[in-house]
């Protein structure tokens, strides 16, 4: 058994639309180990979630997928849909940014915690409520044998997204997809629900694919992260490595408009100018037309993704220098 749970490549996602193809996602190439959590980053409209939406057989009906998924080897784009239903919620799980909408207004906690287990596990319905109630304990709710019997409108948002996560956890899956699981929720929460992805996908060695915009989200939790821009990796590093020496102007830049305590709002740091029309790609690099650092050949060619360092790699053509290069210089 490899240590590479799944395996992106040549991954790409197109739409049709009456007014053209629209390139959600081109030619990526990515890989997640057992046990890892890696961070997907980017501005809205980045392809952050259509890639993982992608590989769960959950596009939109106008999209389409090419290049390969490979989960354990097995290409799950190639999958039929009963083949897909038997791994989709076993094998890999996705946790939606809004739990109200991934979960049915009309059904009550409980069936829609055991009913997985039934079709999964193949549990019985007794064996499937008592373990469905351990794991809303193991996911911190209050009271949880009266909360598994009420429906989702009489619950928190934060109880709300305890329960989709504990839902995506019940089969122990390989892999799991959370798509800005904390963006709804208040500060305190959002904490307390990091601090549960992180412990549980630990317990039970399962990788974590965390997709966000928020760098502080990424800095708590993930061990590696991947840049995304207008549908394309642009950069790639173990998390310190990235915040030590972000080399693609895109991740400095979106480094620097972290907001700082200590900092005026009149000195906010934004990025210029707009992501790109996915329908009308730029010539070259995607972000050239944003960058402070663009230069000709950035213009006239796409940079593919080349290693920098040990694990760090970039699509650049003008990266800037690791720190210890400028001190070297100085």
């Amino acid at each position: 058994m490899t240590d590479t749970l799944l395996e992106l490549k040549d991954y790409s996602i197109t739409f049709k639309t009456p007014d053209g193809e629209v390139k959600a996602v081109s030619n990526m190439n990515l890989t997640v180990k057992r046990g890892e959590r890696i961070a997907i980053v980017g501005e809205s409209g980045s392809g952050k979630s259509q890639t993982f939406l992608g590989i769960m057989g959950l596009l939109a009906k106008n999209g389409k997928t090419t290049g390969q998924a490979l989960l354990e080897g097995k290409d799950v784009l190639a999958l039929k849909p009963r083949e897909l239903d038997q791994i989709r919620g076993k094998d890999m799980a996705m946790v939606f940014q809004d739990p109200m909408t991934a979960l049915n207004p009309s059904l009550k906690i409980s069936r829609q915690l055991t009913e997985q287990l039934e079709v999964h596990g193949g549990l019985t319905a007794r064996a499937a409520s008592a373990a469905a109630l351990d794991m809303l304990k193991r996911v911190g709710i209050p009271d949880p044998t009266r909360r598994f019997h009420l429906y989702p409108h009489e619950l928190s948002g934060g109880m709300r997204q305890r329960i989709v996560i504990a839902m995506a956890l019940l089969t122990r899956p390989k892999l799991l997809i959370a798509d800005e699981p904390t963006t709804a929720l208040d500060v305190t929460i959002q904490a307390q629900i990091l601090d549960l992805f992180n412990d549980l996908t630990a317990e039970m060695n399962t990788a974590l694919v965390m997709i966000t915009h928020d760098l502080g989200v990424v800095a708590g939790l993930a061990d590696r992260v991947a840049v995304m821009y207008a549908g394309r990796i642009v950069e790639e590093a173990p998390v310190d490595e990235l915040f030590d020496n972000p080399a693609h102007p895109y991740t400095a830049a979106l480094h620097a408009s972290i907001p700082r305590p200590d900092q005026d709002v009149d000195d906010l740091v934004v990025i210029p100018g707009r992501p790109p029309n996915l329908q009308h790609l730029p010539k070259g690099c995607n972000f050239s037309p944003r960058c402070s650092q663009v230069q000709d050949d950035c213009i006239d060619r796409p940079p593919p993704l080349e290693t920098l360092a040990p694990h760090h790699c970039a699509a650049c053509y003008h990266p800037f220098p690791r720190r210890e290069e400028l001190l070297n210089h100085g």
